[in-house]
């Protein structure tokens, strides 16, 4: 299975799920809670949950009520999009099965919550504007040199294609953000921009502006605000080795700003 998830069976499973969410009727109204029970079935997963919810929305009380908005897209772990904090652990809701759940809380309440570093528009739905404005700023991708065909790139070692592979696995969901306890606020840019300024600067081409991203990360919200917490680690559902790239990238920041000088 992905990311070499191995099933998990719920030998005693309950009759009923507990889905207790919070919620926001718009991004300046008062947050509130509202539980939903729903029948439990093998193989659901948090997303499948909402989507029943959503079917008949009345809560456990009996009260009929908006069904409750969130963010979904490839339901396949790819695009990142669904990202909420469910038992308290943000993760893709996609990818949360409730069977793991339920053996993992012992309980069959399940918890769902929006990101919290995140503007949040309404219910479990965020904006994660800012992290692309972030990648914008340290310039993620790769210039192009007009669109005439220049025949085959620079050859680049297994080795090393096997690094920029793992970072280029990012679907920019948030999840290191969330969890990390730097990031709040504008006071710093975070680990995923970090992960994609080594997968860019790794890149035959893109080290043409390496100094541009490199330069990007030295402001006062830049690289120098990470505190090693390695919570980004933790979470991240790809495994992406992103305090690698913070110390590797931040060993480029200091040299360029130790011998840069000799390039001029």
């Amino acid at each position: 299975m992905k990311n070499g998830h191995k099933k998990r069976v719920l030998e005693n499973p309950p009759e009923k799920i507990e889905i207790r969410i919070q919620r926001r009727d718009r991004p300046d109204a008062p947050i509130y809670w509202q539980s939903f029970e729903i029948n439990y079935r093998r193989n659901l997963n948090v997303i499948s949950a909402l989507m029943e919810i959503r079917k008949n929305p009345i809560t456990k009380e009996g009260i009929k009520t908006n069904p409750p908005v969130w963010d979904m897209s490839c339901l396949e772990q790819v695009c990142g999009i669904c990202t909420m904090v469910i038992n308290g652990r943000v993760r893709q809701a996609c990818s949360a099965l409730i069977d793991d759940l339920i053996l993992d809380s012992g309980s069959n309440i399940i918890t769902l919550q929006p990101m919290s570093k995140f503007p949040n528009i309404r219910d479990l739905k965020v904006d994660r504007t800012k992290m692309f404005e972030h990648l914008k700023r340290v310039k993620a991708w790769i210039e192009l040199d007009g669109t005439h065909d220049l025949g085959a790139g620079p050859r680049i070692s297994n080795k090393e294609a096997q690094e920029r592979y793992v970072y280029s696995r990012c679907m920019t969901c948030g999840c290191c953000l969330e969890a990390c306890p730097q990031y709040h606020g504008d006071n710093y840019i975070g680990p995923q921009a970090i992960a994609q300024v080594r997968l860019f600067n790794m890149h035959p081409i893109g080290k043409m502006t390496k100094n541009e991203r490199l330069e990007a990360l030295m402001g006062e919200d830049g690289i120098t605000n990470c505190g090693n917490a390695q919570n980004c680690i933790k979470v991240c559902p790809m495994n992406i080795p992103l305090t690698k790239a913070i110390y590797e990238t931040n060993r480029e920041i200091t040299m360029n700003a130790i011998f840069g000088w000799l390039k001029k």
